[in-house]
């Protein structure tokens, strides 16, 4: 099964580790089967605040070592990526972990995208993750534009039950009084976009030295793979599961279109391949339902 290979299970128990949003109506895409939501209560996201500390954070990244950070990932060094950050949660384990997450352009404000397997387990419904916090910005312990608590997570049907459909889109509370993207803008994103042309992924590897405290990335063309799935050259490792796939991204900016997240390689033969889910109508209906949330 697919899901066997998934960033989030190589590091075992300690790491889990065309057109853009706002196309005409009549754009027409191929029915799908309705989401899977999960609802965080209000006394659970203050939880979920009360559990990530600074402290907490930091030493869930020190408790995981993947192995040296490949040649094909480097260390971000253009505009600060104030989009991209780090998810934490814990997981269905009880383990602290973290992905990575993109806040993206959406109606209510407050959507981050990430992969299905960073917020439940693959095909088994009752195995949610619970504690989940986005950090944007995330840098060394730094958390520059605050923790947004997660309100809710969205996935497709098929994640849930069978493990097809490595894609989340998650609603988060307002810091603040303030709104996600109101503080860190959001990257467009693109849905039945066809394959090909560069992307940069970036994501926040458990790999050393950095251990999730930098943002690393990794750059080359798209290409279509089987199991509806696109791949690029990349040997980034657990903890960047969910990072964007970003075109057309200007490095000045920091601004691209999202048309992927980091899904899966095979860290365990050290593969040069990461491998993400293509953006399609199932997609766009979880991504849909998270403005609703």
């Amino acid at each position: 099964m697919r899901a066997s290979r998934l960033l989030a299970r190589l590091s075992a128990a300690a790491l889990a580790v065309t057109a853009a949003v706002g196309i005409s109506p009549a754009t027409a895409f191929a029915a799908a089967p309705q989401p899977a939501e999960v609802s965080y209560t209000p006394q659970e996201r203050q939880q979920a605040l009360a559990h990530w500390t600074p402290e907490r954070m930091r030493a869930t990244g020190e408790s995981v070592d993947l192995g040296p950070t490949g040649p094909l990932t480097k260390t971000w060094q253009g505009t600060e990526m104030k989009t991209v950050g780090r998810l934490f949660f814990v997981n269905a384990d009880g383990a602290d972990t973290w992905c990575t997450a993109t806040a993206v352009r959406s109606g209510n404000r407050s959507v981050v995208m990430a992969a299905g397997h960073c917020v439940r387990r693959p095909a088994s419904p009752v195995n949610t993750y619970t504690d989940l916090v986005f950090v944007p910005g995330y840098a060394k312990g730094a958390r520059p534009y605050g923790v947004f608590p997660v309100r809710a997570t969205v996935t497709p049907e098929s994640w849930a039950r069978e493990g097809a459909g490595d894609v989340a889109a998650l609603a988060v509370d307002p810091v603040d009084g303030k709104r996600l993207t109101d503080v860190v803008g959001g990257q467009a994103v693109a849905f039945g976009r066809k394959p090909g042309g560069k992307v940069t992924a970036f994501g926040y590897p458990a790999s050393s030295p950095q251990r999730g405290e930098e943002l690393l990335y990794c750059a080359g063309a798209a290409r279509s793979a089987p199991g509806d799935e696109l791949s690029m050259p990349c040997d980034m490792t657990g903890g960047a599961s969910g990072g964007p796939w970003l075109a057309d991204l200007d490095p000045a900016t920091g601004s691209g279109t999202l048309v992927s997240v980091n899904s899966h390689g095979n860290a365990l033969d050290h593969s040069t391949t990461m491998s993400g889910p293509v953006l399609g109508a199932t997609a766009r209906q979880v991504y849909e339902r998270a403005q609703r949330a």
